[in-house]
């Protein structure tokens, strides 16, 4: 993670809690094993030609890797990223953590408008302020936690 806030999930005794992460296929040592891997054919294949003549290639190729690595390099900032939305009592908490940086919000039960639906975008609105949610949940998971907080902020 970069410097700054941590994301960390808070632990509370909330009678509706749920967590959305990003899906990621490969740890960060894996993804550094995949990159080494490639760079290490890409620049081989390039090698060899350089040798053979064709120069020009090397530098391409090094420009690919660069690029692949800007690529990873963004994966790894974002592969911790979630959000948490926990309903407890009269206050509904959301929290937002997008490269390493941790956003949190309140909002008032009674007050609180789920907006969107049918496994579209989703979002909580109260006072003027709309903050999205479900952003990391395909859309049958969006329209599941659209029911699920819908009872729970009604109150039932």
């Amino acid at each position: 993670m970069t410097a700054g806030l941590q994301c960390s999930e808070l632990t509370s005794a909330a009678g509706f809690s749920r967590v959305a992460r990003r899906n990621n296929s490969l740890s960060s040592i894996g993804r550094l094993f995949v990159f080494a891997f490639i760079f290490a054919v890409s620049i081989g294949i390039a090698s060899g030609f350089a040798l053979l003549g064709a120069w020009v290639i090397l530098p391409f190729a090094g420009l690919e890797m660069l690029v692949l690595w800007l690529a990873f390099r963004y994966i790894d900032r974002r592969a911790g990223d979630f959000e948490r939305i926990a309903i407890a009592g009269d206050r509904v908490e959301i929290e937002v953590c997008e490269a390493g940086r941790r956003n949190r919000y309140e909002l008032n039960r009674c007050w609180a408008q789920l907006v969107g639906g049918d496994g579209a975008r989703l979002a909580l609105r109260s006072h003027g302020r709309e903050i999205e949610i479900g952003r990391y949940l395909d859309e049958d998971q969006r329209y599941a936690l659209e029911r699920e907080i819908g009872y729970h902020l009604r109150g039932r």
